[in-house]
């Protein structure tokens, strides 16, 4: 490459032969298909090396595509560009009435690499951002486009699917109407005693937060749409000044509080889509387990925060409803998720990710695919039923492995 290339938080950077940023479709048709290794860098906001294609591969990036957003108000639906991110989707269907049902935490990820490595939002009834894909268009290997629609025997395979069928160049996705949110935020919620089914149920998007220096929560942020009932929440006191998920960092980066409604693109995210969050010094590991073991895996946290805490900025915890992607991490189950967002040091972090592993052992952990994590494939393999399947709907799309680098080939054994 002539030019060095990292991801968001600087601790990869590519190996690739070559970086492309087609300007057209068929640009982007005639690189791949003159290529024998190719990876889609998206918004870089992938902490391990799913992105690498190789020494030998072509890096590509969508972000100078045309910013397709396209939006069919009687359809209720977008179709939407392989390049475009999150925040400038949610600006244009708002502009329509409309609105997606949820948003991750940063709306400056890109919706292709979200849905495709199962990033969701949270709510106990609000599945991850695929489940609101409704087709999916492929640029394969030989440089075709190929469209798989819900419904399809194949399709719960082709979204969730880590960039190793074929580059994504557009998504449609299911909208409803357009609605308001309202953030209220409570610091210091118990874990003793804590029944955490009635408090995620509390709202429409609810997520705790703690650094794990003490039992308990020092956060709870509740997102309400102003359509659905105000919350009850006597577990914790309401926050008395604006707050940011890192104790200690100042919250103006951080979407209203305080229970002012907003649209919902304004409130569902953390952070503010006009400003950058943080500078990306730190790393990230997530894991998504049965919801029902969810006491389980807080006390097992709680036990071990000694070894946590030390290299932890914060822990995040939500829910994402069940979905039927092969490789969501939330495939077959209503979830609770365990993000953790660690310093700046992968040899710190490395060992506590293993003993963070060892201690969820035994409760059906999945890892997020964008974030670090030290599962192997055989545990990998236990845990996705359909992964065979998605192996055969990879080598059918992709004989040749154009597309599956070492990342897919090692976790994922196709």
């Amino acid at each position: 490459m002539t030019e060095t290339v990292t991801n968001w938080a600087g601790n990869i950077t590519y190996a690739a032969k070559e970086l492309h940023r087609p300007h057209s479709l068929d640009a982007l048709r005639s690189l791949v298909a003159d290529s024998a290794a190719v990876r889609v860098l998206g918004s870089g906001h992938s902490f391990n090396e799913i992105a690498e294609p190789g020494a030998d591969g072509v890096l590509l990036s969508l972000a100078d595509l045309p910013d397709e957003v396209d939006v069919d108000t009687a359809a209720r639906t977008v179709r939407v560009g392989g390049g475009v991110r999150y925040a400038e989707l949610a600006r244009m269907v708002h502009e329509h009435g409309l609105a997606l049902h949820n948003m991750a935490s940063l709306p400056h990820i890109s919706v292709a690499g979200s849905v495709a490595t199962g990033t969701h939002g949270s709510g106990v009834a609000n599945g991850s951002l695929a489940s609101a894909v409704r087709e999916v268009e492929l640029v394969t290997a030989e440089g075709s486009t190929v469209r798989i629609s819900r419904g399809e025997p194949r399709f719960d395979g082709a979204v969730t699917s880590l960039g190793a069928l074929g580059v994504v160049t557009a998504l449609t996705l299911d909208l409803e109407p357009s609605y308001e949110v309202e953030q209220h935020v409570f610091t210091e919620l118990a874990l003793e005693g804590l029944d955490y089914e009635t408090v995620a149920a509390s709202a429409y998007s609810v997520s705790l937060f703690t650094d794990w220096r003490a039992p308990g929560f020092r956060q709870v942020w509740l997102k309400r749409r102003t359509d659905q009932p105000l919350p009850d929440f006597p577990w914790a006191s309401p926050a008395t000044e604006a707050m940011h998920p890192v104790p200690g960092m100042p919250a103006v980066n951080c979407t209203e509080q305080f229970g002012v409604p907003g649209p919902w693109h304004e409130r569902l995210p953390h952070f503010r889509a006009d400003f950058t969050p943080s500078s990306g010094a730190e790393l990230q590991s997530e894991y998504l387990l049965p919801r029902p073991y969810a006491a389980a895996a807080l006390h097992a946290l709680d036990e071990i925060r000694a070894t946590v805490a030390p290299v932890l900025q914060t822990c995040e915890v939500r829910t994402v409803a069940a979905d039927a992607q092969w490789l969501s991490p939330a495939y077959g189950r209503d979830t609770v998720a365990l993000h953790f967002t660690w310093v700046e040091d992968t040899a710190a972090v490395l060992p506590v990710v293993r003993r963070v592993e060892e201690a969820l052992d035994g409760l059906e952990a999945r890892p997020h695919w964008g974030k670090v994590f030290t599962m192997p494939e055989q545990v990998l393999r236990a845990r996705y039923p359909r992964l065979d399947d998605f192996a055969a709907l990879a080598a059918e799309l992709d004989p040749a492995g154009k597309f599956r680098n070492a990342f897919v080939r090692e976790v994922l054994g196709c």
